[in-house]
């Protein structure tokens, strides 16, 4: 195969990849995947279907995923030498997804609205894998689009992420019937299925006007974000210090609360907040006890551990958690993260990786222990809470524990390793989307941004930008009812890829 052909499918994921938060520009998916499957349509093996495809997804990867090499200049001293193995290597292991789905075009033989039809249901089959296999990694679908269009992003509880990755390749798709002229019946399909893009906007403005019933009892919350550069956060002679400052944050006087915590029923801090194991600190047992005063709960992220029976009393898992202490500063709830993030908190292939020099980017003796899957948890006050450590919320399914729904998300992080980059707009986006999909409010703290209320329709009620300490107050948003996916989940992604699919096939070749 051509090299220009191959830079050409580069570069158009390159640009395609202009569609994700915070550019937003999703009309680029309207000219980037024509080109793309006019050069698909054109091969002559699986080979050079597979090549297209994985060009196509390298250049769409290496832009979307390129935030995640800021975490490497923390310490330049130590990882600087991994980024370009571990980004490059992240997305070109994640274009191979799209190499298969390219492939498997090729084996159908498809052209015109056949192929707009076929390869968006093998991009959208591919992007349901990526977020599965190998612990998953969905960071990045194409569906994110829809964060920048609008009311349009309302459908979201409809077919979730991947459903919409699947419609908005379709959509764009389409444009390939310009490229040559097409028999009535194709524009018609084509016409018909274009359709459904304004009656997305459509739904999406109904749903918006359409408010959620308030709470019987209303839950004031802060939300606290401290700005912690990650530089100084876990210097040990810092930990007094940032231990003081979320102290005084979270019992300060602000314009909407002049009472400080008076009358707040839940304070928030990030991920990891503190660098010392807070639930075995007595001092900073008794210290909480007096700020939160017998009424405030209090949820932190933090590190903990516990005895692992399987290797001794003196050997101890550590695990990524929320820990919840009531108003006397007892530990009433923990959650544990169930989904770890590769190279960061475990180290894949450690037999493999550690003896030529790759380490995880997050510092604990040996690898963090993985929790056991979504729980919902009744804080004090009767509140059911689902909790979400970083980038936990990423991933739409096994968000919730669907048999005891819970009336708020709660997700803490620390996107302070990714510094101004789209990294953490990106994440955030990603919340609002859950929000969306699940028809829930999130509470989201974040260590230097960006902190965030987000209400059931995924609109942000508050924030707090990047590089600003400061808090939120405000009253926790009603939850709307359950959502189509919240009910039914990715069953809805596979009604629609047996219809796409039936429809492909029922076309006759041109």
């Amino acid at each position: 195969m051509g090299a220009r052909r191959l830079a050409l499918a580069f570069a158009c994921g390159l640009l395609a990849a202009l569609s994700l938060p915070p550019i937003g520009l999703w009309p680029a998916l309207f000219v980037t995947v024509p080109v793309f499957l006019v050069l698909l349509q054109s091969t002559a093996t699986l080979r050079q279907a597979f090549g297209l495809g994985w060009s196509f997804g390298f250049g769409y990867f290496i832009f979307a995923f390129h935030w995640i090499a800021y975490a490497f200049f923390v310490d330049a001293a130590t990882y600087l030498w991994m980024m370009p193995f571990m980004v490059g290597g992240l997305a070109a292991a994640m274009a191979i997804y799209w190499g298969l789905a390219a492939s498997a075009v090729g084996i159908l033989r498809l052209s015109g609205l056949r192929l707009a039809l076929g390869f968006s249901a093998c991009l959208a089959s591919a992007e349901w894998l990526r977020g599965h296999l190998f612990t998953g990694f969905p960071w990045a679908a194409p569906g994110l689009a829809v964060d920048g269009m609008g009311a349009a992003a309302q459908a979201a509880a409809l077919v979730g992420m991947t459903g919409f990755t699947l419609l908005l390749m379709l959509w764009a798709g389409i444009g390939l019937l310009l490229v040559r002229p097409h028999e009535f019946r194709e524009r018609l399909i084509a016409g018909s299925l274009l359709a459904l893009l304004p009656l997305g906007w459509v739904f999406g403005a109904i749903r918006l006007g359409e408010e959620p019933a308030p709470r019987p009892v209303p839950v004031n919350v802060r939300i606290v974000q401290p700005n912690i550069s990650q530089d100084d956060k876990w210097r040990s002679e810092n930990a007094r210090g940032i231990f003081d400052t979320l102290k005084t944050l979270s019992i300060a006087p602000s314009t909407e609360r002049p009472g400080g915590l008076a009358d707040i029923a839940l304070v928030l801090w990030p991920e990891s907040a503190v660098s010392f194991l807070i639930d075995e600190s007595p001092v900073a047992k008794a210290e909480l006890r007096r700020i939160l005063g017998g009424t405030t709960m209090l949820l932190t992220g933090a590190i903990r551990r516990e005895a692992d029976p399987a290797a001794g009393p003196d050997v101890f898992r550590a695990f990524n958690s929320i820990i919840t202490f009531d108003g006397e500063a007892s530990v009433v709830a923990r959650y544990d993260k169930w989904r770890l993030v590769p190279g960061g908190e475990f180290l894949p292939f450690e037999w493999l990786l550690e003896p030529l020099g790759f380490r995880k980017v997050v510092t604990v003796p040996g690898s963090f222990a993985a929790g056991s899957g979504p729980v919902t948890l009744t804080l004090p006050g009767k509140l059911k809470a689902a909790m979400l450590v970083c980038y936990e919320v990423i991933f739409p399914h096994g968000l919730i524990d669907a048999g005891d729904r819970p009336e708020v998300l709660i997700n803490v992080t620390n996107d302070g390793w990714f510094g101004t980059s789209t990294g953490p707009y990106q994440h955030l986006s990603q919340a609002r989307l859950r929000a969306i999909e699940q028809g829930l409010p999130i509470l989201r703290s974040a260590n230097t941004g960006i902190s965030a209320i987000i209400d059931s329709h995924g609109r942000l009620r508050q924030t707090l930008p990047i590089g600003v300490q400061g808090v939120i107050d405000a009253e926790l948003p009603p939850a709307a009812a359950p959502t189509l996916y919240g009910r039914f989940g990715d069953w809805i992604l596979a009604m629609l890829l047996a219809l796409v699919m039936t429809g492909c096939l029922a076309l006759r070749r041109n």
